[in-house]
């Protein structure tokens, strides 16, 4: 059925093509995937490439990320200008520049051309993230909405799991083993050339990205994808919000935002981090480059747990509870545990194994702040994901943070960083999530179904 907009209402959806649309969609969150967590790689790649320190290397993430924080909100503005496709279209667009970018900062080695680069791509995602998000969280029953979130993130992470690995089999060779070692006894002019030949491998695959990505802005602009209507609202959410006057009236989307923002910081210095925190161990570039596949392939292990789980078994709230607390568990444990093991044929400290295990942590994390941040927005629905995606910026802001104090205290005190952050999600998860009004913030609230709530009467 469509509204009067000439949308379509995405209950009206037929079983089939609600099937496409989320096949569709899974598409587009593995293209997020494949290019979000191939940064794994090129952190320590920039950093002997350009002579960087820790800090200076994760500008990589914060370039890519910041834009998120920029462009979400006027992403919402284009996708209801221009509808879903075509915006769609445009986000491709974007990420292929940034793409092509790549070639020629690599010509000139120029750090701060591969930043923009990076910059570019984060607008290009922020837009596709702004349209999908939201997409397949109505797209079905709401209580089963961390279930297909888990589904996206399946196709995601199993393109962060073959992107890194496949990035780094077409740039690295083993003769860079000892490359960072040998670097400083080398002359100006010797050293000069090996950077500039090391720098430039990544011409081509960038290349062949940014026209792949360019024809995928076409594919899905003609694609069966329906254009649904996100800002519909049943008669009810439409009384209870009839008071409304903006996004900051809806306190559990603003909290949910924050816990966005801390979330994505901790899954990001999860994956990016573990290669330089597995150098410190001395494990070789060519050996590390598969702990964030590990990582990653933990976070798939949460997800087809939650998809056999949830909401049969287990409510999506109290996944994300669970998982909450996890990792504030295996944080304490990354810090204080030590004694070497042997996994998977690597020779390391245990700690490096709780870090790979934050995977399974974060798993159900973000699938479960999108539907409780989004309950009851109705007409605001497509704003509030706006503000959602603008917590992706964590992934900018806490590496930076990591690294920082890598700097100074070391790579495993670092990840210290790392307990305040599940501690607010801990707040969100049991808590923060039930509040529809600030002044409950002071008074305690109680659940009801499983995104209701209640002022407590007795205070």
């Amino acid at each position: 059925m469509r509204t009067n907009t000439g949308k379509v209402d995405p209950g009206s959806l037929s079983r089939r093509d609600t099937r496409i649309s989320i096949l569709i969609i899974g598409m587009l969150f593995f293209i997020f995937g494949f290019v979000s967590w191939v940064n794994a790689i090129l952190i320590p790649y920039f950093r002997i490439a350009c002579e960087l320190t820790s800090l200076q290397s994760y500008l990589v993430t914060f370039a890519f990320y910041i834009s998120y924080l920029v462009m979400s909100v006027p992403s919402s503005y284009l996708l209801r200008s221009i509808g879903f496709k075509r915006g769609m279209m445009i986000g491709f667009w974007a990420m292929a520049l940034g793409a092509f970018l790549f070639v020629p900062a690599a010509l000139m080695r120029a750090y701060p051309l591969f930043l923009l680069g990076l910059f570019t791509l984060g607008i290009g995602l922020a837009v596709l993230q702004t349209a999908a998000n939201p997409y397949i969280t109505i797209l079905g029953p709401k209580e089963s909405a961390a279930q297909r979130i888990s589904v996206m993130g399946i196709c995601n992470k199993f393109a962060g799991i073959i992107a890194p690995l496949i990035f780094a089999a077409v740039i690295l060779r083993v003769s860079d083993t000892d490359l960072e070692r040998t670097l400083p006894g080398m002359g100006a002019a010797e050293r000069a050339a090996v950077l500039d030949a090391f720098i430039r491998r990544v011409i081509i695959p960038y290349t062949v990205l940014g026209s792949v990505l360019f024809l995928l802005g076409l594919v899905v602009r003609y694609s069966p994808l329906p254009e649904i209507d996100t800002e519909n609202e049943s008669t009810e959410t439409a009384a209870v919000n009839s008071g409304k006057k903006s996004i900051f009236d809806f306190p559990h989307l603003i909290l949910g935002a924050v816990a966005i923002f801390l979330h994505v910081g901790t899954q990001v210095i999860a994956i990016d981090t573990i290669i330089s925190y597995a150098g410190s161990m001395g494990i070789p570039l060519l050996e590390a480059k598969t702990f964030p596949s590990y990582t990653l392939g933990a976070t798939i292990v949460g997800y087809f747990i939650g998809i056999l789980l949830i909401p049969k078994f287990v409510k999506q709230v109290n996944a994300l509870r669970f998982c909450t607390v996890l990792g504030a568990v295996l944080t304490v444990c990354i810090v204080n545990m030590r004694g070497m093991v042997n996994v998977f044929g690597h020779e390391t400290d245990v700690s490096i194994w709780f870090v790979v295990l934050l995977g399974l942590a974060n798993s159900l994390v973000w699938a479960g702040i999108w539907p409780l941040a989004l309950d009851g927005l109705g007409r605001f629905t497509k704003l509030g994901a706006s503000v959602l995606i603008m917590g992706l910026c964590g992934n900018a802001v806490l590496p930076l943070v990591y690294g920082f104090f890598a700097d100074i205290a070391g790579e495993r005190s670092a990840y210290w960083v790392l307990l305040p952050c599940y501690a607010y999600l801990m707040y969100y998860a049991f808590y923060g999530h039930l509040v529809r009004s600030w002044s409950l913030l002071r008074r305690p609230v109680v659940s009801t179904p499983e995104y209701g709530f209640q002022e407590d009467k007795n205070r």
